[in-house]
């Protein structure tokens, strides 16, 4: 038996394919034959693929874009955009980017090795006690990024006789981190709190730890999870809450993110979240008590085997966070803005930055998005598998730099040329 590293076990041995007698390998045919050349093919493979991608109109490509704010470049043409995460246009603040600029010259342009090596570069410290400031937490530690970060967190804190209980609509970074636990997932169906009591109900008793996991802000979608249920469901059931805030933090809850958009604050002991959102910077990180990060420090695989992040990061989303705390007009104008439309277009009113126009067919979602960008603007058009099955949307996000004019002809546009075709 050969011993790999392990993410679960961190090079704690265990079955390996190649440990296996040879008389126990299947013998492929020869890759040259005529009758199998393509049938091994990777290329082949791809190429298959991406066709039937094509034919469903949900092939994606990264499309080169200059960005200057909420304007930016593409193929020649400048167009307002709709459709960023830099909710308070931190990346380009002057005191951002002078924080990353004074770093780089002091520390260098990257950290050089994993934090439990030698890339626990000092900027590390005044951040992550920033980050415990703001959440209201003993402690905070920061990921390689947010997808890392929930990957990591998931799969150290549940193991294969735990279970995972998941919003159905919950990012990507989630699932992903349940399915890597080993245990057991449930998901349940959006923001229904009903629908979690009664798997809680009839699963919770059969696992030894328990850990619900939802998104504080929908990134898609962009309600807020009904945090103060889902904490008292937590403390009836003994299980663990986990709210991602990604989209959250600088925008909802003076800027401190969901837990804090309610009154009273619900009890939520793993906040998580990106500083590539609003923070305008990139990294993820998770708030908690001092013996879970602890923990999380020494056995979470995505934070043990990566690499810091260059110290110009660490820097500049410090710097961040600082606007974030003392800057409460900026942070209030995300969402101000995205109920301005919300309100021209008849809409429930906003609860973020994030605004979604459903309109179910792929291809109509496509071609609404074509209009915008004829028109001037930059609305990502968002398909399945982002989202599910027959609820392709336009994302429209809202930035403290957007005009309340734009945004009125944004919203006009849409009204007279989108939803009534």
């Amino acid at each position: 038996m050969l011993s790999i590293r392990n993410p679960k076990g961190l090079g704690v041995p265990y079955p390996c394919p190649l440990s296996k007698p040879k008389a126990a390998l299947r013998v492929m045919p020869e890759a040259d034959s005529p009758d199998n050349s393509e049938a091994y093919s990777l290329d082949a493979m791809a190429r298959s693929k991406l066709a039937a991608l094509e034919a469903r109109a949900l092939l994606r490509q990264p499309v080169e874009t200059a960005r200057d704010g909420v304007w930016v470049e593409r193929g020649g043409r400048r167009l307002l955009s709709f459709s960023c995460n830099d909710y308070l246009d931190l990346s380009r603040h002057p005191a951002v980017k002078q924080a990353a600029v004074e770093a780089t010259q002091r520390y260098g342009a990257g950290a050089g090795a994993s934090r439990l090596v030698t890339g626990n570069h000092p900027l590390y410290a005044a951040l992550e006690a920033k980050l415990a400031a703001l959440k209201g937490t003993a402690a905070a530690m920061v990921f390689g990024s947010g997808y890392l970060a929930n990957v990591g967190i998931i799969s150290t804190l549940a193991g294969a006789n735990d279970a995972v209980f998941v919003d159905e609509l919950a990012h990507n970074c989630i699932l992903t981190g349940a399915a890597a636990s080993g245990g057991a997932v449930h998901a349940f169906r959006h923001n229904d709190v009903e629908h979690l009591a009664a798997l809680l109900t009839a699963e919770r008793s059969k696992h030894r730890h328990a850990l619900i996991a939802t998104d504080g802000v929908f990134s898609m979608d962009g309600d807020l999870a009904p945090l103060p249920d889902l904490a008292a469901l937590a403390a009836d059931h003994g299980a663990w809450l986990l709210a991602d805030d990604a989209h959250g933090v600088g925008v909802v809850g003076g800027g401190r993110g969901s837990s804090f958009a309610f009154t009273p604050h619900p009890d939520v002991p793993l906040q998580m979240g990106t500083l590539s959102k609003a923070v305008g910077v990139y990294g993820g990180y998770l708030c908690a008590s001092q013996p879970v990060i602890d923990l999380l420090k020494s056995r979470a695989a995505s934070f043990v085997y990566s690499t810091g992040l260059p110290p110009a990061t660490v820097a500049a989303a410090s710097a961040a966070l600082d606007i974030i705390a003392n800057d409460s007009v900026t942070v209030a104008k995300p969402l101000a803005k995205a109920k301005l439309f919300t309100n021209a277009l008849g809409l429930a009113p906003a609860q973020s930055a994030i605004v979604p126009v459903v309109l179910g067919d792929t291809k109509k979602a496509l071609a609404a998005a074509a209009l915008l960008e004829a028109e001037g603007f930059l609305v990502a058009a968002i398909r399945p598998p982002t989202v599910p099955q027959n609820s392709a949307r336009l994302r429209v996000t809202f930035s403290a730099a957007h005009d309340d004019a734009d945004i009125l002809r944004l919203a006009d546009l849409i009204n007279t040329r989108v939803l009534v075709s």
